[in-house]
């Protein structure tokens, strides 16, 4: 099912408060996002339509697979376009980040495939503790 770049942001939010926590509350993800308890009770009514969403009897918010799944996705996509911002035009890491989760949503398959492999080979090449490359031997 097709959610919108909001519910995309919930549940993003929804994976890291759980991994920070080890539990997630509505009134957690209210006080991260700055919303009010109503917006998201409404909006976790949505994702638990959607299957991406369970409350348990406690009020635990647990992220289905497809939502940990869907999550995962988003949260990939806002770490490696934050990482692209930085490394490769020198843009601030807090606004890195922050452009990020905006284009997170948008970016086609290919153009993030690109990016990752882009990021990944860029920081294979790293130096292990921060030095110089080492020259490679013949």
């Amino acid at each position: 099912m097709k959610i919108q770049e909001s519910g995309e942001n919930y549940l993003e939010t929804i994976l890291l408060l759980n991994r920070k926590n080890g539990f997630v509350r509505s009134i957690d993800v209210a006080n991260k996002l700055g919303f009010t308890k109503a917006s998201v009770s409404r909006a976790t009514g949505i994702l638990k339509e959607a299957g991406y969403l369970v409350m348990e009897p406690d009020g635990n918010l647990v992220l289905t697979d497809a939502g940990r799944r869907r999550a995962e996705s988003v949260y990939e996509r806002h770490t490696v376009i934050a990482d692209f911002l930085q490394m490769t035009l020198g843009v601030d890491r807090s606004l890195a980040v922050q452009d990020s989760c905006r284009i997170e949503h948008i970016i086609s398959e290919e153009s993030f495939s690109r990016i990752r492999e882009y990021v990944r080979q860029r920081k294979e090449r790293r130096p292990a503790c921060g030095g110089r490359k080492q020259e490679e031997k013949p």
